[in-house]
């Protein structure tokens, strides 16, 4: 890509926008494209193809989606299902009927079957049932997905897709009922703390594991994969199999994650686990050999992420994104 190229951010006020967004200023792109939801809706296929005739952007970088945690999961169904797939459909389409050069379509590990092997490789997509309490949002992504191989294979496009593993950090979601569960673990340890609380209780036996990746580096290989050359690309991926997974390729148990927002947070009292409470899949975790074979691996540590998401955290308490 070049500096001066128009480039379009779908989504870039959200936690992976945002970032991606933040490093393309750093590295000297000027030519943004970013619209709020009041300013084009998604959903509204008329208007993102009016957009796309107006700016006509050289690439396009889909980080827009609905999204939440397992509550909002299951009591919005439809609306996930819905409106990612209305957003993939019309954003994606526009993107072929305006010709860019290139198009980078961000999804979720979720795709993946529930009772898959671990870790989890790209050749597990649709492969077995998926997790009942995300499997409307899991659908409109593994739709997305097949949408940029669908247009690639039927109009040589070079839409390509990139499946991260949880995310976190600045500019996350801090909603107490819709957030995921570092926000979620943060916000309750930070109000404990300010109400010198005894104890904080967390869900689950704590022996769960779960991989973590910094939003920060999740931008960066969002634009190492876009920027890809497409002989290496194509040479790493497969027509009908070409999304490719974003990790650290590590995990760790969910108490020694609450252990670590125990001591970036100052919290001083104790952390019970609620072993009534489902602890869910006993272990997430992504297969990156593909990424890191082509040259890609993550920089942040979990307590240097953490540190950062809650300087941030405190920095902005009532401002938005469901601080409290």
């Amino acid at each position: 890509m070049n500096l001066n190229d128009k480039i379009y951010i779908a989504g870039h006020k959200g936690l992976v926008g945002s970032a991606i967004v933040k490093q393309l200023e750093l590295r000297g792109f000027t030519n943004l494209i970013m619209r709020t939801h009041i300013e084009i809706d998604l959903t509204n296929q008329a208007q993102v193809q009016d957009f796309f005739k107006r700016e006509n952007p050289d690439y396009v970088i889909l980080a827009a989606a609905k999204v939440g945690g397992i509550h909002a999961n299951n009591t919005y169904p439809a609306d996930f299902i819905y409106q990612n797939m209305m957003i993939e459909a019309n954003v994606i389409n526009s993107a072929y009927e305006s010709k860019v050069n290139r198009l980078l379509f961000l999804g979720s590990t979720c795709i993946y079957p529930k009772a898959v092997e671990q870790p989890m490789c790209e050749d597990a997509l649709l492969t077995g049932v998926l997790e009942s309490t995300n499997e409307p949002y899991a659908l409109a992504k593994i739709a997305g997905i097949k949408l940029c191989e669908s247009y690639n294979r039927q109009y040589g496009t070079d839409f390509r897709s990139v499946m991260p593993t949880n995310l976190y950090g600045i500019n996350d979601n801090f909603h107490p009922e819709n957030s995921h569960v570092i926000p979620a673990l943060m916000q309750r340890f930070h109000q404990a703390k300010i109400n010198n609380d005894p104890e904080v209780v967390v869900w689950g036996t704590g022996n769960a594991m779960r991989e973590f990746l910094y939003v920060d580096d999740m931008a960066h290989a969002s634009l190492f994969v876009l920027e890809l050359d497409e002989q290496t690309y194509k040479a790493n991926t497969q027509p009908m199999l070409s999304h490719i997974n974003v990790g650290t390729g590590k995990d760790m148990a969910i108490h020694e994650m609450a252990e670590t927002m125990k001591q970036v947070v100052g919290y001083q009292g104790k952390v019970i686990f609620d072993t009534t409470r489902p602890d869910g899949a006993l272990r997430k975790l992504v297969n990156i050999s593909k990424l890191t074979k082509m040259g890609w691996t993550y920089n942040t540590s979990i307590e240097a992420g953490l540190k950062e998401t809650y300087r941030w955290y405190t920095n902005n308490l009532g401002k938005n994104r469901g601080l409290f």
